[in-house]
């Protein structure tokens, strides 16, 4: 699928949604629980269903990047599974500390 910043991704086996905050040039598969994502006016596949089990899902309000591919997704609503971008598991991006102010 081709992302584009702004597009919003909602997952069909839990109620992750992320909005696409930084988008790579190619072509990438976004699924959650193993189940492909889908995109507003995508229909999503009859019967989907997870795999694995849920606990390790995306968290609200934080951000998930493969800096690899240049890639940032903004979670604006949690899940129960975790995002994966071609099938490697999406990590949590840490906050930039703030310069001091002396």
């Amino acid at each position: 699928m081709k992302l584009k910043v702004g597009q919003t991704l909602t997952s069909a086996v839990d109620a992750t949604s992320l909005v696409v905050v930084r988008a790579p040039e190619g072509d990438v598969d976004v699924t959650c629980g193993g189940a492909p994502m889908t995109a507003p006016g995508e229909t999503a596949a009859a019967g989907a269903t997870a795999e694995g089990e849920a606990g390790n899902g995306v968290l609200m309000g934080k951000r998930y990047a493969d800096e690899a591919l240049g890639l940032e997704l903004l979670c604006v609503k949690p899940g129960d599974y975790a995002v994966a971008v071609n099938g490697t598991q999406l990590a949590q991006k840490s906050a930039q500390p703030l310069p001091a102010s002396d």
